[in-house]
C-alpha cells in the first residue's frame, strides 16, 4: 500500500530534450535565427514531419472511426493505430547524451514505448498497492511509528499517515532504479530496447526464476506486458478517482456491494429496508 502510494507520485524521468536560442543582438539576428529554426524543423522549407505524418494518416484499427499517424505504421509491438493527439508525430530530441540529428524528425518510437512501460509498470505495482491491503491486511505499527500508521486501507489516507522516514525510503530506492535505468540508456545507445533493466533471461542478466522462452513466446510475454501496462494505468486513474470521492477502500466498496443487506432475509430485495 505504501508502495502504491509512494509510486503514484514518483513518476519516472520525463524523456525530452529543449533547445533554446537567445539572441540579444537587433531584428536581422532574430530573423536569422528564426529561419535557421523554421528549417531545422521543416527540412529544405517543405511542411513539418507532423503534417507529413496525418497527410498520409491510415485507418486507425484501436478507433475504426478515426485515422492514425502514418508513424504508426504496425511494425512496432502492440501498435494498434491508438494516437489521437498525435504524440508519435512530435519530436522527442535525442536520447540522453546521444542520439544527434533527431530534432524535428519523428524517425523511432523507441523512447515513447519507454515512456509507456515505465509508467504502466508503476501502474501495475499501485493497482495491487490499492487492493492488496483490503485482501491480506497491513503492516504492524509501533510506538515509534504509532500503533495505527500502517493501519489504513485506503492508499489516499495511508500517504498522509506513515512516518516521513518511510516515504523517504521509498522514494531513495525508486531514485536508485531511475539512475540505473539512466544508466543503461546510455550504455546500449541507439541499441537500447525499451524497457530493458537487464532482468530476465539472456547472457548476463539477472534471472532468479530461471526463464528461458523461445523468441516467439518471448515477444507474446512481451505483448502481454504492454497490454497489462496499458490495463493497469486506467485502472489506477479509476481507482484513485473512486477512492478520492468514497474515502473508502477498493475492497471496502466491493465488500458492501456484494454483501447481503440486513433486512434481505427478513423480507426480502423487493422490501423496502423498515417494512
Amino acid at each position: 500500500m505504501k508502495l502504491a502510494a509512494a509510486a503514484l507520485l514518483v513518476a519516472p524521468v520525463a524523456a525530452f530534450n529543449m533547445d533554446m536560442t537567445f539572441s540579444l543582438g537587433g531584428k536581422k539576428k532574430v530573423a536569422a535565427a528564426a529561419k535557421k529554426v523554421a528549417k531545422a524543423v521543416t527540412g529544405s522549407g517543405g511542411s513539418s514531419p507532423s503534417a507529413d505524418a496525418w497527410a498520409n494518416s491510415v485507418p486507425s484499427q484501436a478507433l475504426p472511426f478515426a485515422r492514425a499517424p502514418a508513424t504508426l505504421d504496425g511494425s512496432m509491438l502492440g501498435d494498434v493505430g491508438f494516437d489521437p493527439l498525435g504524440f508519435s508525430t512530435t519530436p522527442v530530441g535525442p536520447w540522453v547524451l546521444g542520439g544527434d540529428n533527431r530534432n524535428g524528425v519523428p524517425d523511432d518510437l523507441t523512447w515513447y514505448r519507454e515512456a509507456e512501460l515505465i509508467h504502466g509498470r508503476i501502474a501495475q505495482l499501485a493497482v495491487v498497492g490499492f487492493i492488496a491491503p483490503g485482501l491480506f491486511g497491513t503492516l504492524p505499527g509501533n510506538e515509534w511509528t504509532g500503533a495505527d500508521a500502517y493501519s489504513y486501507t485506503n492508499p489516499l489516507e495511508a500517504f498522509g499517515k506513515v512516518p516521513g522516514l518511510a516515504l523517504l525510503q521509498i522514494f531513495l530506492f525508486m531514485s536508485f532504479l531511475e539512475f540505473r535505468r539512466i544508466r543503461i540508456i546510455q550504455e546500449e545507445g541507439s541499441n537500447y530496447m525499451a524497457g530493458d533493466l537487464r532482468i530476465g533471461q539472456g547472457e548476463g542478466r539477472f534471472n532468479p526464476f530461471g526463464l528461458n522462452y523461445s523468441p516467439e513466446q518471448y515477444e507474446e510475454k512481451r505483448l502481454q506486458e504492454l497490454k497489462h501496462c496499458r490495463l493497469a494505468m486506467v485502472g489506477i486513474f479509476g481507482l484513485w478517482a473512486q477512492a478520492l470521492a468514497s474515502g473508502e477502500s477498493v475492497v471496502e466498496q466491493l465488500g458492501a456491494g456484494l454483501s447481503t443487506p440486513d433486512y434481505v432475509a427478513k423480507a426480502g430485495y423487493f422490501l423496502p429496508e423498515g417494512i
